[in-house]
């Protein structure tokens, strides 16, 4: 059996995942992040206890979070939780559980369980993508996750998409996540002269009944989204891109959005498939559960 945590800013869930991929157990608690680093690690460590209380065996453990482990410190950075960041929590947590663990960024873990059991099964390479409050993503290929030498492959989000675009939080302009995130697509929204404090649903649904603004709106959302997706393709030719996050639900990612990739792709016809996830926001924990069983196969 492997245990899988998803490490959230409000929310920590566990699961008790089987051989086949069945969910046996369950839990979530409270990230008590206001009470700092020690009270993290020490909730991850009392929920792996009590998972495997419930599974009756001690079982491998992997963890899912924002963020990355640094290649040059061995540190969490760019969590969200930040009372982890600069923190040594891959090296803490194995040392509190007595056994090696795995970590991997959130989007890594979707793309895994998208690829192993989910909309991607049975496809050699698939490309994982979130849409929400970011912009992320992953690579599988033939079941294996790949995190590159940096630990940075699949992260699309901080491709500069546009020069003269809006300021990013990591120092840049015009990376696809101010465009093709929730708030990137509210930000086009009020600059199209749209008002303030509308929310991404509201704009697909005042495009559904043809209001002028949220046509325009998602006219160009769905061309960045064509050319942000064209260029991933152009390098990685997937057989499927796996949407995720909060965004995955706008249909017209899948219709208009991508007649926009295969217009800005380098062939004359797009064979990869563009799908939503299967697993919804069960993807992250399922994702960590597999990565060991699936990297060491």
């Amino acid at each position: 059996m492997r245990i899988g945590i998803d490490l959230g800013g409000s929310k920590t869930e566990g699961i008790v995942m089987g051989h086949g991929g069945e969910i046996l157990h369950r839990l979530r608690r409270t990230t008590p992040a206001t009470w700092g680093y020690d009270a993290v690690l020490g909730n991850i460590a009392d929920l792996v206890g009590e998972l495997e209380q419930l599974a009756g065996q001690t079982c491998s453990v992997g963890i899912g979070t924002p963020g990355a482990i640094s290649t040059v410190t061995g540190n969490l950075k760019n969590s969200n939780t930040v009372c982890l960041n600069n923190r040594p929590v891959q090296q803490d947590l194995s040392h509190m559980l007595s056994r090696e663990i795995r970590m991997e960024n959130d989007a890594n873990c979707f793309a895994l369980s998208e690829a192993v059991d989910g909309a991607g099964k049975g496809q050699n390479i698939v490309f994982g993508i979130i849409m929400g409050t970011g912009v992320g993503g992953g690579i599988v290929v033939g079941q294996q996750l790949i995190s590159g030498a940096q630990h940075i492959a699949g992260e699309w989000g901080h491709n500069i998409l546009e020069m003269n675009g809006p300021d990013c939080y990591c120092g840049r302009k015009g990376c696809v996540e101010t465009f093709l995130s929730g708030p990137g697509l509210v930000n086009q929204y009020t600059a199209n002269g749209g008002h303030v404090g509308v929310e991404p649903n509201e704009i697909v649904q005042q495009a559904n009944r043809g209001e002028t603004l949220a046509k325009k709106t998602m006219t160009d959302f769905l061309d960045r989204f064509g050319r942000a997706v064209a260029t991933v393709i152009n390098i990685l030719d997937p057989d499927v891109v796996v949407i995720g996050g909060g965004l995955s639900n706008i249909n017209y990612l899948y219709t208009g959005g991508r007649k926009r990739v295969e217009y800005y792709v380098f062939n004359d016809e797009l064979r990869t498939a563009i799908v939503p996830n299967k697993h919804g926001d069960s993807s992250g924990v399922r994702g960590a559960a597999w990565l060991w069983p699936v990297i060491d196969s």
